[in-house]
Formats: structure tokens, C-alpha cells, sequence
């Protein structure tokens, strides 16, 4: 028995009850770790199913919408682009090369994608850093890349978009987008 002070009502524990409330507690516990446990193990082990992109890839473009003007650009026409991709885990970069890059440099700042492959799934930006000035219009331009890969064949669309100061003076390349289809092959793994 417990000492209580005076006027208060004895408190009586018994220790039995309190041991199995105890083995009570503990079973839960054990459990709820158990659960938490595998669901970090099945978590762990759906991230890993990433698509292996990592490669060298001969690339053929079709020009499609050129809504942000682009000189030389005609809907419908083709060229072909070297690009190769890196990968650890899910992160990837795709760098460009040949006259391709030279295109990116030109137009955009820049020759190298960063991104993500999420699944067979890829998404890249190349965020533009050629500043172009249009009366008080200051802009540049972003390209991103969204592909899927089946095997060893990659495919998707180059998007060239607009960023912008928001001055009125932007109205003609606010929003602006330009299109590219783009499928390629890496050699077999």
C-alpha cells in the first residue's frame, strides 16, 4: 500500500494488473514497430524500381509548334542531336553535344538538363540563362524535357518556354511556347 496524505482515499495498486497492463503496453509497442518496420521496408523497396537510363543516345528531333519564334525553325523538320545520360539513383543529367548544344547555348544559356526519373518516367530542366531584353521586356528562355524509356529506346517532347520580368512589354513572347518530339536509342545493356 501506498502512504496518502490524511482525508485523501488509500490507493491501492496491484501489481499483478499493473504487470499485465504493462505486458499490454509492451505487446502494443512491439507491434506498432513491427508495422512501422516493414512499411518502411515495402517503401524502401518500391523506390528502387527506377528505370536504368544512364547511356549515350543518338537522338532524332521533329521541330513541332514554334510558338516562341525561334529563327531557322520549320514545323515538321528533323535533325538529329548526341546526348548522354547520367544517372545515380533518380537523379539524371542529360548533356547535349554536338550541334545540338551549340543550339542550347545560343538560345537558352545552357547545354545540360537536371532532373528526375521517377519509374520508366523522365522529367529534365534546363533553366535558361541568356537574358534577352524586347523595349523594358527582360526574358529567357527554359527548356524541359519529359520522356519515357522502354528497353533501350527513349522517347517524349522538348518544351522551350518563356520566362519573363512581367512587363508589359512581353506580350509577344509571354507564355510562349516552342515543341520539339524527340525519339532515340542508346545501345543494348
Amino acid at each position: 500500500m501506498i502512504d496518502v496524505p490524511a482525508g485523501a482515499a488509500p490507493l491501492r495498486v496491484s501489481f499483478r494488473a499493473m504487470s499485465y497492463a504493462m505486458r499490454c503496453l509492451v505487446q502494443s509497442l512491439c507491434l506498432s514497430l513491427c508495422l512501422a518496420l516493414c512499411l518502411a521496408l515495402c517503401l524502401a523497396a518500391c523506390g528502387t524500381d527506377n528505370a536504368d537510363v544512364a547511356g549515350d543516345y543518338t537522338i532524332t528531333l521533329t521541330n513541332r509548334d514554334n510558338g516562341c519564334n525561334f529563327g531557322n525553325w520549320t514545323s515538321g523538320a528533323s535533325s538529329a542531336a548526341a546526348v548522354t545520360l547520367t544517372q545515380s539513383k533518380n537523379d539524371v543529367s542529360a548533356t547535349v553535344t554536338g550541334l545540338g548544344a551549340v543550339f542550347l547555348e545560343v538560345a537558352i544559356g545552357g547545354h545540360i538538363y537536371d532532373g528526375a526519373v521517377e519509374g520508366n518516367s523522365l522529367d529534365l530542366t534546363l533553366f535558361g540563362t541568356r537574358s534577352n531584353t524586347m523595349g523594358n521586356c527582360t526574358f529567357t528562355f527554359n527548356s524541359e524535357i519529359h520522356a519515357t524509356i522502354d528497353g533501350d529506346v527513349l522517347t517524349g517532347e522538348i518544351d522551350y518556354l518563356s520566362a519573363t520580368n512581367g512587363n508589359p512589354d512581353c506580350a509577344a513572347v509571354a507564355s510562349c511556347r516552342s515543341l520539339q518530339d524527340f525519339n532515340g536509342t542508346r545501345p543494348p545493356r
